[in-house]
């Protein structure tokens, strides 16, 4: 069976792969009769909070299920308006609001809009990997650009415009981004936009943890730049509804109907029942909830940076959101006789029942000496991964 190109195009999503290897681990001895723990992907442990699956009962018990519009109920757009007004201050409209299967069918549908057959979208390395396989899946090219810890692992505006050729459409940022928890200054967000604009192009950001900000420096929507922006976002992290798939796109008012076209030709609509369950998010005990949350990721993410240093995985630049922690693992490479995060993933498997991402994921810069903890699991299963990763590297 001959397959298309693209096909060939998308690596696999390797975090997936230690994942899978991970759970085998797991349900086997090979951990040394201990507890797996599972650091390794950015799933809150918490679930959706009592109003959110009461509305969602509700609607299934009333039979509230049938197809919504392609751009979302009309309610929840408003709802969504509304969260942008009291939580940033701004004023998005909801017509230019358009609610998706999660923020990866929002990634897909901008990508399907905006970007051409050999066009080029520039991002940062290290990004998430599927950020630029939906690139890819458009028939565009995501050029990565390597960062530093200096510009906190994100793009510049210096960068953007060195790295722009006439094949590039536009940028695809993150803030706060996966793997690194770290966010754009607002004054360099600023600069970017401004190279974008002035060459035409489209910057779309993906700000699925913004919600998840704990840094009053930042924690400002691009959509303050203005109507040109295309956010993404999404129900998951935030709102701790992975499993539900349901996000959003805010888009330009012109690009609303090209949006909704795609989206009735390849989605029909998001999940009915997640769209009414979601309605409850923003109601203010759903709200108080969310920020008790938000309040303990901190925490977590507090005691976590230095439990690392102290086990010699140390973090180049502190988090300011989501809840990521992107470690220089050269030193525990070096201790444990491995070269590189990949084969270390697979030593703390084995040697200290940990699961953790390596850094192949993510692009090419320094990922060789980098991996990814994810300190969205509870303080107890964060406090053994630290005694874990102290006996284990001294």
């Amino acid at each position: 069976m001959k397959l298309a190109t693209r096909a060939g195009r998308i690596e696999p999503f390797y975090v997936m792969e230690v994942a899978k290897a991970a759970a085998e681990r797991a349900r086997t001895t090979g951990t040394g009769g201990r507890e797996m723990v599972f650091l390794n992907i950015g799933e809150p442990d918490f679930t959706a909070p009592p109003l959110v699956q009461e509305a969602a009962a509700r609607a299934v018990r009333d039979g509230i299920t049938q197809y919504t519009p392609a751009t979302g109920l009309p309610a929840l757009r408003e709802r969504i308006s509304g969260w942008y007004a009291q939580r940033f201050g701004l004023q998005v409209p909801a017509r230019r609001i358009v609610v998706t299967a999660g923020a990866s069918a929002a990634l897909q549908l901008a990508c399907l809009a905006l970007v051409d057959a050999g066009d080029e979208v520039l991002m940062p390395d290290p990004s998430y990997p599927c950020n630029r396989h939906f690139v890819s899946a458009a028939d565009g090219s995501a050029v990565l650009i390597p960062t530093t810890a200096a510009e906190r692992y994100q793009l510049s505006a210096a960068k953007v415009e060195a790295a722009w050729s006439p094949r590039t459409c536009g940028v695809l940022l993150a803030s706060p981004s996966n793997p690194t928890g770290t966010s754009i200054h607002p004054e360099e967000l600023a600069r970017i936009h401004a190279v974008v604009q002035a060459r035409q192009g489209v910057t779309l950001i993906d700000e699925i943890y913004l919600g998840l900000s704990h840094d009053a420096a930042f924690g400002q929507s691009a959509l303050a730049l203005g109507e040109d922006v295309v956010s993404i976002n999404s129900f998951s992290k935030y709102f701790c509804m992975t499993g539900w798939r349901l996000g959003w796109l805010v888009v330009p008012d012109a690009l609303v109907p090209v949006i909704e076209r795609l989206a009735q030709n390849l989605f029909i609509c998001p999940s009915t029942v997640a769209q009414h369950a979601a309605l409850a998010c923003f109601e203010a005990a759903s709200i108080a909830e969310y920020e008790r949350r938000r309040g303990e990721f901190k925490a977590r993410r507090d005691f976590f940076l230095p439990a690392l240093a102290a086990a010699g995985l140390p973090v180049p630049v502190a988090p300011d959101g989501a809840f990521y922690a992107w470690a220089d693992c050269s030193e525990a490479c070096r201790r444990l006789g491995v070269a590189s995060s990949w084969e270390l993933a697979f030593a703390l498997m084995d040697q200290a029942a940990l699961a953790i991402t390596p850094g192949r994921d993510f692009g090419t810069a320094e990922t060789a000496q980098r991996i990814r903890f994810s300190t969205a699991s509870s303080m107890a299963h964060l406090q053994e991964a630290a005694a874990r990763l102290k006996a284990l590297l001294g």
